[in-house]
């Protein structure tokens, strides 16, 4: 029953992970952020972890763990559905100035075009148009919720791992503990399933599906301003974590204590019981000094061993770096490829978790096969993460050229490309419109170029409704060769061009090599965190460098990476408080150069460390058995290079 309880937490603790890191942009988007704030947000749910790891590492097997998980499993529930409140608060999402009071109304009158010698506000959003509920402003505080519904879910998933394996460990059978916990990790592979499954459809639902009608709503999933129904996810991931909670109120702290010895300690004289406890006291006093000592000393004895910390930099700047891509990698295909969050979502659910599942279980076997000593260890993981840094290089022959945008990356005619997105001059064919340039309803000539508004394209006049508009006697569009009748465009980005859809099959082919490679190093690399300590220090060592990677990887990478990503963007939206919102089209080149480059300078540091690690533990361990006496070598042997066996692979399940 605790098992499959456990798995049950296990599969939603999976689940909402991967619906938080595929609705990253969603997010962003509805929420009229940069991709720093974006990131922290998706960092908090690391702080959450580590307000509660010490508790729950050092009270934990002491409490009714049952209890504990079951509790956890409830605050996870609760941090999730926390997340998906303020869809319900913000009132309807306004991706465009220009969006009727009117939400039945098909018209396009409201939409701006070219109005020479007009007002300039006639070509923007009435004021009473934002306190209808129809339009309130995206771009509030509201996502504060969003960031401590992800903290309090950091909370409550922080004892289910380490009390679950525990407790099963703890009372499983005699060598069937590996058994169930490889079972445990094998069914909680259905979460990630699930979420990106989910995460697809959610997606391509429109973000206030049930209150307005569908049909008025005149952008495609594929549009740089499209919100799925990203809350509908963490609402069901809730529900499944709260769930997930109940048995464990049901189970026992100990399964094998009977019932008639609970009730004889609990009717147990008062008398013995207070003696007992004044002794206990006395006893725990001394217990408690002591354990603090020789806790500092155990961590003065792993942060002094240069193996250990050689590893847990290396393993810093791995992780930090796979942090960093997986959270933004969703982001990265839609802006760079063309692809909706639905399709990016149904990818990478289907390259990631088969080649991963793979990848690990032969690296696992090949290190059990061959019988690998610690240093033969190293050296797979060295040459596996290796490979996977060289198919990670081959990504940047895959950037895309820039799209073709007048006023952005040409000049407002289209002719010539302009050294600077930043403050393109109008030009004659447009000059006289009164446009509002902070506008972005984007429009696609026959010429292949986007322009940035119908009114920016120089349109006079507009035909059609709903996602079929097209607008008519485009002086802009018109100069440029590809005259088509009334020189008109249409509603929406151009696609990008068929070289560009080429690379992207060529960088799926890359994603699962990169993937294969990373996975088959990854058995090896866990092991070598606790095998070059003394074996009595293992928890402590795996403890404290999941402590260090959470802190100073899970938190700052997708910040730093979403600041990076920034700086790429070339058109911001400015919601009606006049302030800067979310990036609406990036520079390609330069976000697949930054995107890329900062991964492949942490994966090139920690090859580096590889490469030093490698060159010590030659140094101490083959040294040592040459020179040392039998004894002390044999004792070598067993500490520090010992084959995976089967002490080993519950130590590695177990971590994982």
């Amino acid at each position: 029953m605790f098992l499959a309880a456990l798995c049950l937490s296990f599969i939603s603790k999976a689940l909402n992970a991967v619906l938080m890191k595929s609705s990253i942009t969603q997010i962003e988007r509805r929420f009229d952020i940069s991709s720093s704030t974006v990131g922290l947000i998706d960092g908090s749910f690391e702080i959450g972890n580590l307000f509660v790891i010490v508790f729950v590492s050092y009270f934990g097997a002491k409490l009714h763990r049952p209890k504990l998980i079951g509790t956890g499993c409830f605050i996870m529930g609760l941090g999730s559905i926390l997340i998906a409140l303020p869809h319900f608060f913000m009132g309807y999402y306004r991706y465009s100035k220009d969006i009727s009071t009117n939400p039945s109304e098909n018209s396009t009158s409201n939409l701006s075009i070219c109005s020479i010698n007009q007002n300039l506000l006639l070509n923007r959003t009435s004021p009473e148009i934002v306190g209808k509920g129809w339009g309130k402003e995206s771009g509030s505080y509201m996502w504060i919720y969003v960031l401590m519904g992800n903290m309090l879910r950091g909370i409550g998933e922080t004892p289910i791992t380490p009390l679950g394996i525990s407790y099963i460990d703890d009372f499983a059978p005699e060598g069937h503990s590996s058994f169930y916990l490889g079972n445990l990790h094998a069914i909680a592979m259905i979460g990630p399933i699930i979420g990106f499954t989910v995460g697809s459809i959610f997606s391509k639902m429109y973000v206030d599906i049930g209150y307005v009608d569908l049909s008025t709503v005149r952008i495609t999933p594929k549009d740089s301003r499209w919100v799925g129904a990203w809350w509908l996810g963490f609402l069901m991931g809730g529900l499944i974590a709260i769930i997930s909670s109940i048995p464990f109120f049901f189970l026992p702290k100990n399964p094998y204590k009977p019932q008639k010895e609970r009730k004889a300690s609990v009717s147990s004289p008062v008398q013995s019981e207070e003696k007992s406890q004044k002794a206990n006291l006395t006893k725990s006093g001394q217990k408690f000094t002591e354990n603090i000592n020789g806790f500092f000393q155990s961590l003065k004895s792993i942060l002094t061993n240069p193996l250990y910390v050689i590893t847990l930099f290396m393993t810093l700047l791995q992780i930090s770096s796979h942090i960093g891509s997986f959270t933004y990698v969703f982001k990265y295909v839609e802006q760079q490829y063309g692809q909706s969050a639905s399709e990016a979502n149904i990818l990478f659910g289907s390259i990631s978790i088969p080649t991963l599942a793979t990848g690990m279980f032969t690296g696992g076997y090949i290190i059990k096969r061959f019988k690998l000593t610690l240093v033969g260890i190293a050296k797979l993981s060295f040459f596996t993460n290796a490979l996977a840094f060289i198919f990670h290089l081959l990504n940047f022959a895959l950037i895309c050229e820039n799209k073709s945008v007048a006023g952005l990356t040409l000049t407002y005619d289209g002719i010539n490309p302009v050294a600077s997105h930043i403050n393109v001059p109008l030009s004659y064919c447009n000059s006289d419109c009164n446009c509002d340039e902070s506008q972005w309803e984007p429009v696609c000539g026959d010429n292949g170029i986007t322009y940035v508004s119908p009114c920016l394209a120089g349109c006079k006049s507009s035909s059609g409704s709903k996602k079929s508009i097209v607008f008519h006697n485009c002086s802009c569009a018109e100069i440029n060769g590809f005259q088509n009748g009334n020189n008109s465009v249409k509603l929406g980005e151009c696609p990008r061009e068929n070289k560009c859809a080429r690379k992207f099959y060529i960088y799926i082919v890359i994603q699962i090599l990169g993937f294969l490679s990373m996975a088959l190093g990854s058995t090896a690399t866990i092991m070598l965190i606790f095998k070059n300590v003394q074996p009595e220090l293992k928890s402590l060592a795996v403890g404290f460098h999941s402590l260090t990677i959470r802190a100073l990887g899970g938190i700052p990478a997708p910040i730093y990476f979403g600041a990076m990503i920034d700086r790429a963007c070339m058109k911001w939206s400015i919601n009606n408080l006049g302030k800067q919102g979310t990036c609406r089209i990036y520079n390609s080149k330069l976000y697949g150069n930054t995107f890329f480059g900062l991964s492949t300078c942490l994966k090139f540091s920690a090859l580096i460390l590889y490469v030093v690690l490698i060159s010590a533990m030659k140094k101490k361990y083959e040294g040592k058995n040459t020179k040392a006496s039998e004894p002390e070598g044999k004792a070598v042997n067993e500490a520090n290079l010992e084959p995976l066996n089967g002490d080993a692979t519950a130590d590695h399940e177990t971590h994982i």
